[in-house]
């Protein structure tokens, strides 16, 4: 009998290692797959067939032999993307990366150059992709450049000069650039200065060009009822009540006269940038991050991209080294809006020994999002809104995330704090939100709910700052931020902290910030009566927004006086900084202080020196709470 049992188990323990043996000759390896230059005419079919059969075939690597890549849209992965501070709409991929692990794309250096409306790396529900090696253009821009060569104050004219790199067309006055798969008018706009290859100073008083006007003929406009909350800025709606007010004139090919300009007419031999109209012009961001926990870029340059070079949203563990948003073909203008933008992103973000010039918008953007609360719909539930019409689809969290109830009259911080069981999606702008606990008692619609989970550890670290429209870093982040040997020179803010409750719909207070050794250049030279640095809230009221601030070892060398703004801050250490007057602009607001405090307390200036122009009695003003408050 013993012997039987015996003999059983040696067939059983054969069969079992057979079986092992035929499983693990089944399983695939992950394989290395490398593109040659073959595919280089239009690479996107062969990179989304084998893309698409990774479930069955699994890829470690994707990597290309050096050269020079194109990416057209007619034969890439389709789908629908709701991206936050984009446009919604239809785009093609080369690379649809979805809940893919562990994969690495090496370009070894090769341009990618991409045509028509394409994101080029589309990431979501993934889990440690790293993107290294390689440089992103577009081979016809999404913005187009007009050189000014007259201006003609008396008859409000100007005349510019277009390239035949920007193809266009004249319809009942209105300009049309043409690009591959593309179209845009005039729109948003601002000038450069070629010889500083930055945004030209002072274009405030010049751009952007007023192209719209109310419309001088409407009726009944007034008895139009929504029962429920209306956003005017939406696309659909933005233009209602709204006329153009510029035309264009061919006075030659490739010279076009303006007419209806309000401001002040263009300087001769700056170049206008032009990238269409608002809420129309962001439509192919370079990177689109969605729900990934580990996203490494290293050694990637974004030459150009319809919209951000990198928006990511509900991702963690993001660190982008030597990532450069750079133009290339003698173009003014890299991307388009933000270089780098980080919606409820969460655990570590770092940005080192990176490149931000010539972008038209910030270098980056991080902070939470607020929704509204439109219905209380028993002890458990809420019906939220998105506030901003390009903030449709974005789900402010996952289960057991911590949600903070906030009402900004009364203040910043949340007045009660609860845990997500669940979020039901009924459409773009309205969602069900059921907490594990009770609802506030006093809960009402009209508050604001934010993921307080949904923010970052951030470092921001050697990195260069410059050329470029609008701010350097707008950061609401309430967890850490160490902003560290970095060069600034931005047409605005260096560095925005706000609470913005009322457009963008923003959420986040910045607290535990250091600002250590960096260096401001020519700041605000666009032309805003603004500090270099400044903390702000769109509600006007005296709460407390901002704690525990560090401003350390800086060096402010400054055209203008005003360097630093402080509101509704408590606990600023200002130490060590050097305040000098560079002379590089001649001063646009030379009645400020260096310093301007309101509402604000335990606020510490010490050891700092000030080679400046304002008057050292001078140099801070505050409101009667502040009276005290010295320079040192």
């Amino acid at each position: 009998m013993s012997i039987q049992k015996n003999i059983l188990k040696i067939i059983t323990a054969s069969i079992l290692v057979f079986s092992i043996n035929c499983y693990s000759q089944q399983l695939p390896e992950n394989e290395v797959v490398v593109f040659g230059l073959d595919i280089a005419e239009d690479a996107t079919p062969a990179l989304v067939s084998r893309i698409l059969k990774a479930d069955e075939n699994p890829i470690s690597e994707i990597r290309f032999e050096k050269g020079t890549y194109h990416f057209y849209p007619d034969k890439g992965f389709e789908k629908f993307c709701y991206i936050s501070n984009h446009g919604d709409l239809m785009i093609n991929t080369p690379f649809p990366l979805f809940h893919m692990n562990n994969l690495v794309i090496d370009g070894q250096g090769s341009t990618f150059i991409f045509h028509g409306v394409m994101i080029p790396f589309l990431i979501e529900d993934s889990k440690n992709i790293s993107v290294k090696n390689l440089s992103i253009d577009w081979y016809q821009s999404f913005h187009s450049e007009g050189l000014i060569v007259a201006n003609d104050e008396a008859n409000n004219t100007f005349d510019m000069q277009i390239s035949n790199e920007y193809p266009y067309d004249i319809r009942n006055g209105q300009l049309f650039f043409i690009k591959e798969y593309y179209q845009h008018t005039i729109g948003q706009s601002i000038l450069f200065d070629p010889k500083r290859k930055a945004i030209s100073f002072d274009t405030e008083t010049y751009t952007g060009i007023t192209t719209k006007s109310k419309s001088e003929v409407t009726f009944n406009l007034d008895t139009i009822n929504y029962k429920y909350e209306y956003d005017k800025r939406d696309v659909d709606n933005k233009d209602i009540g709204v006329e153009n007010r510029v035309t264009v004139k061919e006075i030659k090919p490739g010279l076009l006269r303006v007419f209806g300009h309000t401001k002040k007419m263009p300087p001769v031999g700056h170049i206008l940038s032009m990238k269409g109209q608002q809420g129309l012009n962001r439509v192919s961001p370079a990177f689109s991050v969605k729900h990934t926990n580990g996203f490494n870029a290293l050694n990637v340059t974004v030459h150009h991209a319809g919209g951000m070079g990198i928006i990511a949203e509900n991702s963690a563990d993001i660190v982008l080294d030597n990532f450069n948003v750079t133009p290339s073909q003698g173009r003014m203008v890299s991307t388009t809006a933000d270089a780098t933008h980080f919606v409820g992103c969460r655990g570590k973000l770092e940005l080192k020994n990176c490149t931000f010039e010539n972008q038209l918008d910030d270098a980056s953007n991080i902070h939470g999002t607020y929704q509204k609360i439109v219905d209380v719909l028993d002890d458990y539930r809420i019906g939220v809104r998105m506030g901003h019409h390009q903030q449709k689809a974005f789900v402010i969290g996952r289960p057991n995330d911590h949600l903070g109830f906030v009402r900004l009259s009364e203040s910043f911080f949340p007045y009660k704090k609860s845990t997500i069981k669940s979020i039901e999606y009924i459409n773009n702008r309205y969602q069900i939100i059921t907490l594990n606990d009770k609802l506030p008692k006093d809960v009402k619609p009209g508050d604001l709910v934010e993921n307080l989970d949904g923010y970052p550890d951030l470092l921001v670290k050697n990195c260069t700052i410059r050329n470029n429209r609008a701010r350097g870093l707008l950061i609401s982040n309430p967890v850490h931020t160490l902003i560290e040997n970095n060069f600034f020179s931005t047409e605005m803010e260096a560095l925005l902290m706000p609470v913005e409750s009322g457009h963008w719909y923003e959420s986040g207070n910045a607290a535990n910030v250091v600002i250590k050794g960096n260096i401001f250049q020519d700041c605000q030279h666009g032309g805003k009566n603004r500090g270099v640095i400044r903390f702000d809230t769109d509600d006007d009221n005296k709460n407390i927004a901002f704690k525990n601030i560090e401003i350390i070892d800086n060096t402010f060398n400054q055209f203008d006086n005003l360097i630093l703004e402080v509101t509704n801050v408590d606990g600023l250490v200002f130490k060590g900084n050097v305040i000098t007057n560079s002379g590089t602009f001649p001063q646009l607001y030379p009645e400020n202080p260096a310093i301007k405090v309101a509402n604000s307390k335990n606020l510490i200036f010490n050891k700092n020196k000030y080679q400046g122009k304002v008057n050292p009695n001078l140099l801070i003003t505050g409101d009667e709470s502040m009276s005290d408050l010295k320079f040192k």
